[in-house]
């Protein structure tokens, strides 16, 4: 196995886990805060790595790491969150897996990146089967609820590409601690002055607090992170269709969710859009890495 193959494989671990979210958020969470379940799935996340690693960004990079913070997690997840209140699952789902295709044009863009019809038609398969996956004949539409998903996916596609143009000198541990700290810390305010206090928690909320912030959060950031720094952006983005893939099948498997023969039909065609994205991306050049200011340590 190669070191590209076993760095992808790696990668696509994080998105499959994230796909857990939608079920513990509605079975193990109180409902009605999202942002509220936001914060707290990135800034203890974000304390408790930055405690292991005990290292803060030097100043030149402040301004990058609040804005990286916010796209990567404040905006995402309360947009996120915010879509999935006022979207069927489906819908929410299918606007945000349009953020691949936005990231072919956007690392061109930022990152000189060769913009290769394979990966273009690799993105608009795979939003074909997220569509069969989870979208239902009743679907209904929200104004507000759209708006908030494109919006996750403009976010996510910049957080990708500029993650991967920024890297400063430091592991990816450290890079994911000074992200989730800025996504957290930004959303605080909002947070508190939005949502209500929360309920008293139960053992089942502590649970689904602790694997959306260990799990959902840090370990797979860190390991998505890693994935920025070493594959292109083109490459790496498509690999979040594995997320309404594993929702799907928790469904099934933890709810016993029916699970039709369209959708098992989508989970081919996404596994299949991967694949050619994948081969799209084959002996293509790295993309330009802004270097670290001198003195940037």
């Amino acid at each position: 196995m190669t070191s590209r193959t076993t760095d992808i494989l790696l990668t696509a671990t994080a998105p499959a886990i994230w796909g857990s979210t939608y079920i513990v958020t509605t079975e193990l969470l109180p409902a009605n805060y999202p942002l509220t379940v936001a914060l707290l799935r990135a800034l203890p996340a974000g304390l408790l790595l930055l405690a292991i690693v005990r290292q803060l960004p030097e100043r030149a990079w402040w301004g990058r790491i609040l804005l990286l913070g916010a796209l990567n997690f404040s905006v995402l997840w309360a947009m996120l969150f915010l879509a999935a209140y006022r979207l069927p699952g489906g819908v929410a789902a299918t606007i945000t897996s349009v953020q691949p295709l936005m990231v072919v044009f956007l690392a061109s863009f930022f990152l000189g990146s060769q913009v290769r019809a394979l990966s273009v038609m690799a993105a608009v398969v795979g939003i074909g089967g997220v569509a069969l996956l989870v979208l239902t004949p009743n679907a209904a539409l929200d104004a507000l609820g759209i708006a908030a998903a494109i919006a996750a996916a403009v976010s996510m596609a910049f957080g990708t590409v500029l993650s991967r143009r920024w890297q400063p000198p430091v592991s990816a541990l450290t890079f994911t601690a000074w992200q989730l700290t800025a996504g957290g810390l930004l959303l605080l305010p909002v947070a508190l002055l939005l949502e209500p206090p929360l309920p008293a928690l139960t053992l089942h909320n502590w649970i689904g607090f602790g694997w959306l912030g260990l799990a959902g959060a840090a370990l797979t950031y860190i390991v998505w992170f890693r994935g920025v720094a070493r594959l292109e952006p083109s490459t790496i983005a498509p690999l979040a269709f594995l997320s309404p893939v594993t929702a799907v099948i928790l469904g099934w498997a933890l709810l016993g969710q029916a699970l039709s023969t369209w959708q098992v039909l989508g989970i081919f065609i996404v596994i299949a859009s991967i694949w050619l994205s994948q081969h799209a991306q084959r002996g293509a050049q790295p993309p330009k890495v802004r270097t670290a200011p001198a003195g940037v340590r």
